[in-house]
């Protein structure tokens, strides 16, 4: 069958290869279910992988098929998979697997301490921009078919679902905090998703970005009742005094400055959730001082968070479910670029490089 691949490490090596059929023979105890790939988004993540910048090839190989924003159908199951994942049905799997932490041992490999990390289309183990691929049941997430044309959404929103979660988990400690407003700071695909989370979970929310309205990423917001600012017309400090301290803010840009200036005008009991990978080697002039004071007299909380755990890829099937139902249409304006087929790789690349207008681009696999 046809997948796309790179050569770790090295640039501009993404290529299309032949690769043996996956069996369910490849998973253990009868617990394998084989999927058709039907679409596979790409992100950020993507396109440094194809830049060389990281990323290793599974033991036994010289090359990594990328794509971890999968989505498809199933169509052969092993005899010890649970029923709720039928044949014909949509589904998504989880990216991460376990490594030798405790936190791997116990299911939380999303949590992991180990140098070294096992992910789907990332590092170790092969992806899914390929025809067709094999999983164990337990990181297979179904589905319901009313999803079939967002459902490659799910695994972004995880991002946000993991942040979200993290955020209420660490705030038990105050036992009645109810946050009411938040801040998304980046209006991509995981801002986007964010903001939608949030305003599913009845926040007020603003959202915080650079490109100037009106535009498709202003619109999407305000379609889902929020505010959108653009970073060109008004400063993070500026934004506060105009809408009120936030409990919560969620960082998605990319832009590593802007967490401290987030930090400066997050409320007190608030929690600033940190999404970005960010490469590079950015310096910023940070009031120290007054950061620090404000997080040990306010009771402030700084996370970072990346990868997510099933109960998150379980939560954002309700999520979209409600947002199909509250927001009908709004999901689908997200994948603003289709790619057709995967021996378009080239075109899949210039559009992540170039479009800077994309909001979701994904390749229509089958």
């Amino acid at each position: 069958m046809k997948a796309v691949a790179v050569y770790p490490g090295k640039p501009d090596s993404m290529h299309l290869v032949e690769v043996p059929m996956p069996s369910l023979d490849d998973v253990p105890d009868g617990r394998g279910v084989l999927v058709k790939v039907l679409r596979v988004g790409v992100d950020g993540t993507d396109r440094e992988i194809a830049a060389g910048r990281y990323g290793q090839a599974p033991p036994g190989s010289d090359f990594l098929i990328t794509g971890h924003e999968n989505f498809g159908q199933v169509v052969q199951v092993g005899p010890n998979v649970p029923s709720t994942i039928r044949l014909g049905g949509y589904v998504v799997a989880t990216v991460r697997r376990p490594g030798h932490s405790l936190y791997d041992q116990i299911g939380m490999q999303d949590m992991t301490t180990d140098d070294q990390y096992y992910e789907r289309g990332i590092n170790l183990r092969h992806g899914y921009l390929a025809e067709y691929s094999v999983e164990d049941a337990a990181y297979v997430v179904p589905l319901p078919a009313t999803l079939r044309e967002v459902g490659v959404l799910l695994e972004p929103l995880t991002v946000a679902e993991k942040g979200l979660r993290q955020a209420f988990e660490i705030q038990r400690r105050l036992r009645i905090w109810q946050p009411r407003r938040a801040a998304v700071l980046g209006s991509g695909t995981i801002g986007l998703l964010a903001a939608l989370a949030l305003r599913l979970r009845g926040l007020d929310v603003v959202c915080v970005s650079l490109p100037l309205p009106p535009c498709l990423n202003s619109e999407l917001i305000e379609a889902l009742g929020g505010r959108y600012v653009s970073t060109r017309e008004s400063s993070l400090a500026e934004v506060n005094v105009r809408f009120g301290s936030c409990d919560l803010i969620f960082e998605a840009t990319g832009y590593s400055p802007l967490v401290f200036q987030a930090a400066e005008v997050l409320a007190k009991n608030g929690v600033l959730v940190l999404a970005s990978v960010t490469g590079g080697d950015t310096k910023a002039e940070v009031n120290a001082d007054h950061l620090n004071q404000g997080f040990v007299l306010g009771n402030k909380v700084m996370v970072g968070t990346v990868n997510a755990a099933r109960e998150d890829f379980i939560q954002g099937v309700d999520d979209l479910i409600k947002a199909e139902a509250l927001f009908p249409g709004w999901l689908a304006r997200l994948l603003t670029t289709p790619i057709q087929g995967l021996d378009n790789y080239a075109e899949m690349l210039r559009q992540l490089t170039e479009n800077h207008e994309a909001i979701k681009v994904y390749v229509q696999v089958a």
